[in-house]
């Protein structure tokens, strides 16, 4: 019987061994992050709205363009997929149509999150929660939403940093209550925090690794053999392609020519290679 994403990342989940899951912004990166051999894919919301927007993290993004990035990612690769649709884009309706449409475009792990809308980076300053009984109330909608009982909902909570530690495990335990597959409790600051959250939290759970956000980077293996599930690097891919581009088109400004350096740029056939162009010439010559 051929095991199904959505089966494969709830083996993940439970296996707790700190699988180390990268961002994808989209589907090129993704087939990247297949390609190195990663075990799964975040389709990040932070991601796609810097990249294709140009905009912060701040609530640009909507519906539509987090279902189309899905769906496109979704046909790109084989790996399980973790969805980050933020606040649900809305109220409990809003969040029961959300899963629903994610779902519909591949989506094997659907991330909401209990911040008040327009949502903010997670570790970004200002952010604010919502009150913790309809942060609960949306849980419940999107695990009613599913139409598959095997799509896995994870549940965030930012409420650490504006009502404390005890405040967000309290909230993400009543997520667990409420149905959540997968915990998340975002941007803790220390690494007691990251320690304790295993010991107090029986659901699986994800850490994310922010570079240059407020919680201390942690190796993965580290955070393995704490009892995490999924250790998540939602843009280390985008600030690489950032730094990459910068580093590439300063070349090209200062000296006025790039050759095919494989220091500087990935070659022509391995570009060619990763978006499957030796498949689609097969498959002209087949229908020719």
């Amino acid at each position: 019987m051929t095991v199904s994403t959505r089966q494969k990342l709830k083996a993940l989940a439970l296996a707790r061994r700190g699988v180390i899951v990268p961002g994808a912004f989209n589907a090129l990166s993704a087939r990247v992050i297949e390609d190195l051999g990663f075990e799964a894919v975040y389709v990040t919301g932070a991601g796609v709205t810097n990249m294709w927007l140009a905009l912060p993290d701040q609530g640009f993004m909507g519906l539509h363009e987090i279902a189309e990035h899905t769906a496109r990612i979704r046909d790109a690769v084989q790996l399980p997929l973790l969805v980050d649709a933020d606040t649900g884009f809305g109220n409990a309706l809003n969040v029961y149509h959300a899963v629903r449409t994610l779902e519909r475009a591949g989506a094997d792990a659907i991330q909401l999150e209990d911040q008040v809308a327009p949502k903010r980076c997670g570790h970004f300053s200002g952010k604010e929660v919502i009150a913790a009984d309809e942060a609960v109330s949306k849980i419940k909608a999107a695990v009613d939403a599913r139409r598959d009982a095997g799509t896995l909902i994870l549940a965030r909570t930012d409420a650490c940093a504006t009502q404390g530690f005890e405040a967000a495990v309290e909230r993400a335990a009543r997520f667990a209550e409420a149905g959540a597959d997968i915990l998340f409790v975002e941007a803790v600051t220390t690494p007691e925090q990251i320690r304790a959250l295993p010991q107090r939290l029986p659901a699986p759970q994800l850490m994310n690794m922010v570079i240059g956000g407020k919680t201390p980077i942690t190796d993965a293996d580290e955070l393995a053999r704490l009892g995490y599930g999924f250790v998540l690097y939602a843009n280390a891919a985008l600030q690489g392609a950032v730094a990459g581009m910068q580093r590439t088109l300063g070349f090209l400004q200062q000296h006025k020519r790039v050759d095919e350096d494989p220091q500087l740029l990935a070659p022509f056939n391995e570009r060619q290679r990763l978006v499957g162009k030796p498949d689609w010439d097969a498959l002209e010559k087949r229908y020719a």
